[in-house]
């Protein structure tokens, strides 16, 4: 089996779980009684502190003599906490478990993306071929999960995820190559380790492309936690959900698989910037909660606002780190696009939904814009277009 479909295959199991957990999770706790501020705090409770965690496990797997070791350790753990959420454990115990559930998932795909970032460069393969794969997988658990929840209750999303956990773990043990950590095979003390994320925290360029593309990506929080149930109020089945998050993907996936000669045309900046573009559209419209066949239309805007800006926010990220802080400068990404400020708006997200439904989209809006603008600055900074074309 090649090496670009192992990855793909190791991708599909870490998204066939998240594409059933993200839309879908919500309802499981709305069935617990729980109201939309309490699912919106459990939500974001993980992404606010992930600007802690994630470098932390970064730094942690880093200690390991193969990538793919703290891989398949937090496979595992995300397994067991999963299992742990089907107890009655109440609303602080599920907080707990589920911030440790997701503060693990989270840290898996950026330290897989390092490996197969750096395999696609040495083999020069298209690093979206495998990555679309699994996106491919995000929509299966988006669409299955969707069907099955047309005849089954919510406590079926719950096993469904566990199980996608579990065969995440056997994956990475059989499928992700065995690529050491650092290029001589030895073990790095921590000092040296916290010192490459030191680095990057004084670096103005990096950071200024990192908060640039975590706007624009964390004003999705509203989508991911409340656009089921912004869509049941408007009388939206979720099957019906399930493909309209499906048509998103789908788009993301052609984007991955076939525009790579585009993207790399266009540059990295570029790109960013149109995502932000896309988004401002997209979320705006979203608020407006218009008819069925515009809300199809906007989702095909899944194409810039999440895959594009994605895509990009690596590119800039690869080539504006060292190969020694390659895991914590993706996990940094990750923990600003998807952590603090996916957190913070998540938390909003929950009163905002409360309050006002599906009008909450507009602060997505207005995060975007900001986004935009870091990434206006990130593309007319003269020592960052030098580092981009080195």
């Amino acid at each position: 089996m090649s090496l670009p479909l192992r990855l793909g295959l190791f991708y599909a199991a870490i998204f066939v779980g998240s594409g059933a957990s993200s839309p879908y999770m919500p309802l499981w706790f709305a069935e617990r009684g729980l109201n939309g501020a309490q699912i919106g705090l459990i939500l974001s409770l993980p992404l606010l502190v992930r600007i802690v965690t994630a470098p932390l496990l970064a730094i942690w797997a880093d200690s390991f003599r193969l990538r793919r070791t703290a891989i398949l350790l937090l496979s595992l753990a995300v397994a067991v906490s999963y299992g742990l959420l089907a107890l009655p454990l109440g609303f602080t115990g599920w907080m707990v478990v589920w911030f440790a559930a997701s503060s693990a998932i989270s840290s898996v795909a950026p330290l897989t993306d390092v490996i197969a970032l750096n395999h696609a460069r040495r083999a020069g393969f298209n690093f979206g071929w495998p990555r679309g794969i699994g996106s491919a997988a995000f929509i299966v658990g988006n669409i299955g999960m969707g069907a099955v929840l047309a005849w089954g209750t919510p406590d079926l999303v719950l096993v469904w995820i566990t199980m996608a956990a579990m065969l995440m773990a056997v994956a990475a043990r059989f499928l992700l190559p065995a690529d050491p950590v650092h290029e001589d095979g030895e073990k790095r003390a921590a000092g040296a380790r916290f010192a490459g994320l030191g680095e990057l925290l004084r670096d103005k360029g990096f950071m200024t492309a990192v908060v640039a593309a975590g706007l624009i990506q964390s004003a999705h929080a509203f989508y991911y936690g409340f656009s089921t149930l912004a869509w049941r109020d408007q009388g939206i089945a979720p099957g019906l959900t399930g493909v309209l998050w499906g048509v998103g993907v789908a788009v993301e996936i052609a984007f991955l698989w076939w525009m790579e000669p585009w993207r790399r045309r266009i540059g990295p900046t570029n790109l960013l910037i149109l995502g932000g573009i896309a988004s401002l559209v997209r979320w705006t419209g979203l608020a407006l909660s218009p008819p069925l066949w515009v809300i199809f239309a906007l989702q095909t805007l899944h194409v810039f606002s999440y895959a594009a800006t994605f895509l990009a926010s690596l590119e800039i990220i690869g080539r504006l780190s060292k190969p020694a802080n390659a895991s914590a400068a993706q996990s940094l990404n990750s923990a600003l696009s998807g952590g603090i400020l996916m957190g913070l708006a998540t938390l909003a997200s929950g009163p905002l939904y409360d309050g006002f439904g599906a009008y909450g989209y507009l602060l997505m809006s207005a995060m975007c814009g900001l986004g935009l603008i870091a990434a206006l600055r990130l593309r007319y900074d003269a020592d960052v277009a030098t580092r981009l074309r080195g």
